[in-house]
This record gives C-alpha cells, structure tokens and sequence, in this order.
C-alpha cells in the first residue's frame, strides 16, 4: 500500500477574495466535484505557510517559548516558527532566520521533521518543522529586538520525556510542538527517520523551495 497524499484537481468554476488583510486572504471559490459534476462552494483562508524549528541542546532537551496568543486568550508554550512572509525566501533560511530572531540561537545541523496542513479543511497553511542541532548563541550585537508579543516571551529548557508527557497529558495545545515534539520522539526511538533539511515539498500550496 503506498500511504501517501496525493494531488487533486477539480474544475474551478467561480474565485474570489472576500476579505484581504496583511497576512492571509478569505477567498470563496465553486468548483465541481466527482463524476455528476456538483457544484460546490467553499470559502476558506489562502496562507503564506509557516515554518518552525526543534531546536535541541546537547542533553537532548527541547527549547519552549512561552508566547500570548490573542485569539485563545492564552499563553502557548511553543517552539520557535514564524511566516513564509519574505518574497522567495527558501523554507530553511526563514527557519534558520525565525529561530536567530526569536532565541538568540544559530544551529550547525538541520533536517526536516515533519511536513503538514494546519487546518486542510478551513485554510491553506502549510508548515515545515525543522531539526535545529548543534546552537550556538548570537553575538549581543547580532540579536534581534524582539516586539509586541513577542518581546514578553519566556524560555525553558525541557527534557524530551517531558515534553512529550506534557503533549500527550493535553497541557501543550500549539500544533507545530506538538507534532514536531512527537515527530522527535519517533525518531529518537527508532520508529522514524529524519530527512535532509532541503528535502522537497512536492504539492506545497505556494510551490516554495526548500533552500
């Protein structure tokens, strides 16, 4: 069996934008579907798509943000990820920017954890969730002022063990850590593999490359 997505295309027959604001789009589109030819109408949130980092120490403990998110009215613990927002940036340098700006922190080895569609049946937003290894801090000079929500983040250091029992015990709620915690977690005990940091993304919704 090969278990594996695959691409699918159905006849658009109607596309608009009913509302554009500075990070995503509400578009509405008809299109029809199956062997009779129905149409249907759906509307749904078009995404720059984001990327995110586990970023690892040397003891195998996971960096955590803690970061306010307005929409849920709570502080997330989370790991480093931010936009796809720079025109024909690659995935991996807005990865490698995202967790300088954020932490502080340059990483020597990156691999790809774990590709995935935050909410395929509302919205468009694809994320990438990296490996960062091997940290180094930034120099003071070279840091990144951080503002808004995120100049009042907290850190923490967390095991691997712990991170994952805090996941699975439904006291971490952010997708991207998650599934990027668990994703490490399989490969850590054998049961997953990692891929190159420039592995492709096929079917990507905005076709962008991976470095």
């Amino acid at each position: 069996m090969n278990l594996s997505d695959s691409p699918a295309e159905h006849p658009v027959t109607l596309s608009g934008v009913l509302l554009s604001t500075p990070v995503f789009n509400v578009a509405e589109e008809r299109f029809r579907f199956g062997e009779s030819g129905e149409e249907l109408t759906r509307v749904f949130i078009t995404h720059p798509g984001a990327v995110a980092v586990v970023a690892v120490d040397a003891e195998d403990r996971v960096l955590l943000i803690k970061q306010y998110r307005h929409p849920v009215r709570m502080d997330l613990w989370e790991i480093p990820a931010g936009l796809l927002d720079v025109e024909g940036e690659p995935m991996l340098t807005a990865a490698q920017r995202e967790l300088a700006e954020e932490t502080d922190l340059t990483a020597a080895s990156w691999h790809t954890l774990v590709d995935f569609y935050t909410t395929p049946g509302a919205q468009n937003e694809a994320i990438r969730v990296y490996l960062a290894e091997g940290l180094t801090e930034l120099p003071h000079a070279e840091r990144h002022v951080r503002e808004a929500e995120e100049a009042e983040m907290e850190f923490a250091w967390v095991d691997l063990a712990d991170a994952v029992e805090a996941a699975l015990s439904g006291h971490l709620h952010n997708p991207s850590a998650i599934i990027g915690i668990l994703a490490l977690y399989a490969v850590r005990s054998g049961s997953g593999r990692l891929r190159d940091a420039e592995a492709c993304w096929d079917h990507h919704p905005r076709g962008l490359s991976p470095a």
